[in-house]
């Protein structure tokens, strides 16, 4: 999980706050001066348009420009790496949080994210020191829980992820994935009726969650409930056909083993 950093204009707040008290400034440079701070909010708002379009490499684009005016601004360099992060580039990515981290060390969201591109290059121990950095400004931040767990995980270390899962849920209630997470990795140490409970819920909460419908195809299938399992399956690839790919459902999404175990022994038995 990724997030914005959200203090987007603090050097432009800053630089307007000195114009307002400057009256030789205020009376030759205003004009230009909020025509600066207006090119500075529409490259803004066009960077989280194209990230919301998915056109990742126009974002980064409006992120360098903003970047370039305002080289101090700790938001801008995270953004950008977030963006970053969705077209892999990880390396590129990093660089970016340090640079914001640099800029503004105690706040969260720059450490959260450099967490996810470390993960991404399957760097479970700086991924996991990154989100301990989390939790240490924010004790009961739900992502770096959640994140963690998926660290954790990547490490084989499945009952902390368990641990990690169940409280990033508990800390919100209605955060899916988290609860998602913590399912698949339950039926990893082998609580499989518990993971079971909580996947069939999940459904039950939100009917339109590939993910989880996927899953409980497999559990059920394996537990021998194969026409409930079907059932599940028809609704799960009608909303994200990406599940029938096993490569992807281990090395992208990173269901834990024994899930993508049960899922491989669905779809070769039941085509």
């Amino acid at each position: 999980m990724l997030r914005h950093f959200l203090t987007l204009l603090l050097a432009a707040t800053l630089v307007l706050s000195w114009a307002i008290a400057s009256p030789a400034y205020a009376q030759s440079e205003e004009p230009s001066f909020i025509n600066w701070v207006e090119g500075l909010e529409s490259a803004r708002d066009q960077a989280f348009e194209a990230t919301n379009r998915g056109d990742f490499a126009a974002a980064e684009t409006y992120w360098t420009q903003l970047i370039e005016q305002l080289p101090e601004n700790p938001a801008f360099w995270s953004n950008r790496g977030n963006v970053r992060v969705s077209q892999n580039k990880l390396d590129e990515a990093i660089a970016d949080y340090n640079k914001a981290i640099e800029l503004a060390p105690t706040a969260p969201d720059p450490y959260l994210n450099r967490g996810t591109a470390l993960e991404g290059l399957k760097r479970w121990d700086e991924a996991i020191a990154d989100y301990n950095k989390v939790l240490e400004l924010d004790p009961d931040d739900p992502a770096a829980y959640n994140n963690r767990g998926n660290a954790e995980a990547g490490r084989g270390n499945w009952q902390q992820a368990v641990d990690d899962f169940k409280r990033a849920s508990e800390l919100v209630r209605d955060y899916a994935f988290a609860r998602a997470n913590y399912a698949l990795a339950l039926y990893q140490i082998g609580e499989t009726d518990e993971a079971i409970r909580t996947m069939r819920n999940l459904v039950r909460k939100y009917p339109r969650f590939a993910d989880m419908r996927a899953a409980l195809t497999a559990a059920l299938w394996v537990n021998g409930q194969q026409g409930e399992a079907e059932s599940n399956w028809v609704a799960a690839v009608g909303l994200d056909s990406r599940y029938k790919d096993l490569d992807w459902v281990a090395n992208v999404r990173r269901w834990s083993p024994a899930m993508v175990d049960a899922l491989g022994k669905f779809l070769s038995l039941s085509g």
